[in-house]
């Protein structure tokens, strides 16, 4: 094998090994700095009630501003949502996995920083492969806000995130310089029409197009 070869094979394989120790760490209830499509994000078992609320204090988000979670697939989605409107699915077939967060009708029992007054809650698939590996070793959908304190610029890089957050978090998942300029769009869809909450690396008229209504 050459020393090429060598040296990727290694690189891999610690790379494996941080994510298998990213992933017990979640299991345990610890919060993580992990790469997504856009930026880093603060990551906890989002079904795990005292993890999400550490996130929370990390973040300094105020409560009016619900966190969205990233998931592996739609049977996991189907886990979290009373239903999946044909509006959801015709913008999920065409956006995910990537940056577009649509909001559904939540289960009881979730924690409660994850919902909107209206008992939404927001969920996308992450298109960034570490992102994606994390979420399906853990089983469990993955908090996803951006990790930085609020008000703060989101982290790019792995510097960023620890400037931010050494001492407080103990491991940080390295995706190299990521390249978002803005987050996820986020789309309320549970009123049977497409809402736009907030509009992010896909633009409004992008949706709309893929819904048949313009273009």
């Amino acid at each position: 094998m050459s020393k090429k070869k060598t040296k990727n094979s290694v690189g891999k394989d610690r790379v494996t090994e941080i994510e298998a120790e990213a992933v017990e760490a979640l299991r345990r209830g610890e919060v993580i700095v992990f790469p997504t499509e856009t930026f880093y994000g603060l990551g906890a078992d989002a079904l795990n009630g005292t993890a999400v609320e550490r996130v929370v204090s990390l973040k300094g988000r105020s409560p009016e501003n619900p966190i969205s979670v990233i998931i592996a697939d739609q049977n996991m989605l189907k886990s979290l949502v009373d239903e999946i409107p044909s509006l959801a699915l015709r913008l999920m077939e065409r956006f995910w996995p990537g940056p577009l967060t649509l909001v559904f009708r939540a289960k009881k029992g979730l924690p409660e920083p994850l919902l909107n007054r209206e008992g939404g809650i927001g969920v996308r698939i992450s298109s960034h492969p570490i992102a994606a590996r994390l979420t399906h070793g853990l089983g469990k959908p993955l908090t996803a806000t951006s990790a930085n304190p609020s008000g703060k610029e989101p982290a790019r890089t792995l510097d960023e995130a620890k400037s931010y957050f050494s001492g407080r978090i103990r491991l940080f998942v390295d995706g190299g310089r990521l390249t978002g300029t803005k987050g996820s769009t986020v789309a309320d869809i549970t009123g049977g029409r497409l809402k736009i909450i907030r509009e992010g690396a896909i633009d409004s008229a992008e949706l709309q197009k893929a819904l048949g209504r313009i273009g």
